[in-house]
């Protein structure tokens, strides 16, 4: 019996060495993937995700895993393969592979160069997010490599135009292809990650996030020539309604997964903030504390209010003739428990009845519960790869991500990058030098294969 004990510790000892040699690789592969990833144009629009789709289904060949790709439209491509495992409700790894224009003008390097300088991966999709895409990719890799068996389905897939709702990428999936979603209860995708904070390291978990309201908002008024005075006209109309807005406060309102994000920050933040992210409900009573948390963090001051961005604006397509119509584009952002009907109204106080609204685009609101051994499993692993991590906490986010099409389905959505990232270098989303770093890329595929040995392995 003994004999057959070590015989059977020994081949244990050797499995685990040989499924270490299997993945040793992967950290230096990402990096290149990685470059390689930022070098294929997928900015949306027009998206032409079909060709990072390509270009992943070109691993997958050389790595013997079936997969299949289709196109919601022309060029608009999705890509995902699966490992199957037992009944276990499945984990998919979630990313999109288009991104948003980049003006070189700009930029220190070409945005779609894929460039490594002074220790980081340069372009448009570092952050946003073909960075999380190669650490899932990576992963997924190791955890087929392996040969282990599996407790659940484990699919990688790659949408389309999440940067413009997601209707050709994941949102499309669920209506046209719903049986890739019936054995799925868990979904890791953007929205979280880690950010260095001079010095102090904060993890968060996005479980839910503000809603995206897109609204086209219209003045009208009689045409002439610009050489003619008018009274009023619809360009004035627009400008006098939006100054309105601009000068409107939405006023404050901390919800409970917000004052809970808060809250779990709260040891994290510099001493002037601890007391007051420890009940900001009652810090933004406080005269001149709205006003310090927009300065000293934005990002957190758009989770305590609805908010509206006026990005684009149109008149005439002439400079000498005023037109019959002006029109301005809002990028809304309401409170996850916001009625929209409600907030449609106190817009229309504010605009006035000369100004119509319309409804572009709006999403039903959906959070997943923190209280799972999936984000238990995060959690651990995060710790474990970043000791001086102060906090690890369930969140929300002013932006939206596909993980709203999945909520509505029942499905459990995390939003988490196994990455942490400076402060400063948040800016680069959307942004100008988005960029991450080397070690960053190489530690995260470290960090999602944990993870998904720890979620996926009995």
């Amino acid at each position: 019996m003994r004999i057959i004990g070590t015989l059977v510790a020994a081949l244990l000892v050797a499995t685990a060495a040989a499924a270490q040699a299997t993945t040793d690789d992967l950290p230096d592969r990402a990096v290149e993937w990685m470059q390689s990833y930022l070098r294929v144009n997928t900015v949306n629009p027009p998206g032409n995700e079909i060709a990072g789709a390509r270009f992943l289904a070109a691993i997958f060949d050389d790595e013997g895993i079936p997969y299949e790709i289709v196109e919601s439209a022309p060029g608009r491509g999705n890509i995902w393969a699966r490992l199957e495992g037992g009944d276990e409700p499945g984990l998919v790894l979630l990313h999109h592979i288009d991104v948003v224009p980049a003006d070189p003008d700009y930029w220190d390097t070409d945005p779609l160069s894929g460039e490594i300088r002074d220790g980081f991966i340069y372009g448009r999709g570092a952050l946003d997010t073909k960075s999380s895409g190669i650490a899932h990719l990576a992963a997924f890799l190791g955890l087929h490599r392996s040969g282990a068996r599996l407790n659940r389905d484990v699919t990688f897939m790659a949408t389309a135009d999440e940067e413009a709702g997601g209707f050709f990428g994941a949102g499309w999936l669920v209506e046209h292809r719903p049986e890739l979603f019936e054995r799925v209860g868990y979904v890791i995708n953007e929205g979280g990650g880690g950010t260095n904070v001079g010095g102090q390291v904060q993890v968060a978990v996005e479980v839910t996030q503000k809603l995206p309201y897109w609204l086209r908002v219209t003045a009208h008024g009689e045409p002439g020539h610009g050489s003619r005075p008018q009274a009023q006209t619809s360009v004035t109309r627009l400008v006098e309604a939006l100054g309105r807005l601009d000068q409107h406060d939405f006023g404050f309102r901390v919800i409970p997964a917000v004052d809970r994000y808060f809250r779990g920050l709260a040891g994290t933040v510099t001493p002037e903030w601890q007391v007051r992210y420890a009940d900001m409900g009652s810090a933004l009573a406080e005269p001149g504390v709205a006003e310090a948390l927009l300065r000293d963090n934005p990002g957190h001051y758009g989770l305590t209010r609805n908010t509206c961005a006026m990005t684009r604006l149109g008149g005439s397509d002439k400079i000498n003739v005023v037109p019959t119509e002006a029109w301005a584009e809002l990028d809304c952002r309401l409170l996850p428990d916001q009625d929209p009907d409600e907030f449609l109204a106190e817009l229309g106080g504010v605009l006035g009845d000369a100004i119509g609204v319309d409804t572009m685009m709006g999403f039903t609101p959906a959070q997943s519960s923190a209280e799972t051994g999936l984000f238990r499993v995060i959690a651990d692993v995060t710790r474990t790869h970043h000791p001086t991590a102060a906090a690890v906490v369930p969140s929300v986010t002013t932006g939206f991500t596909d993980s709203h099409f999945f909520r509505d389905l029942g499905i459990t959505a995390y939003g988490y990058t196994p990455f942490v990232v400076p402060a400063a270098d948040r800016g680069g989303v959307h942004g100008n030098n988005e960029r991450i770093s080397v070690e960053n890329v190489r530690r995260g595929v470290g960090v999602m294969l944990d993870i998904l040995e720890g979620w996926t392995m009995d």
